[in-house]
């Protein structure tokens, strides 16, 4: 049985037509590294986004930077 495997095998694989990559192996590798910098580039240009859209105004909603006078100058908190 061992013997009638082994010749089916090989019958096989002498007429197996083997399919050829249309291009070279080193050209996938770097056509996949330029798609890689590309998004990499994408995700660049999107930096700091969240930041500069969750920045407050300066509308007075008392987010800690004064622009001008103290917090003692204030009236907030006065009735305690």
């Amino acid at each position: 049985m061992l013997l009638t495997s082994e010749a089916a095998t090989v019958a096989t694989a002498a007429n197996t037509k083997l399919r050829e990559l249309p291009m070279s192996t080193w050209a996938y590798g770097a056509i996949a590294l330029a798609c890689f910098l590309a998004l990499l580039g994408v995700l660049w240009t999107f930096r700091n986004t969240a930041a500069k859209y969750d920045r407050p105004t300066g509308s007075g909603r008392g987010d800690g930077h004064e622009s001008q006078g103290s917090h003692e100058a204030t009236d907030h908190g006065a009735h305690h």
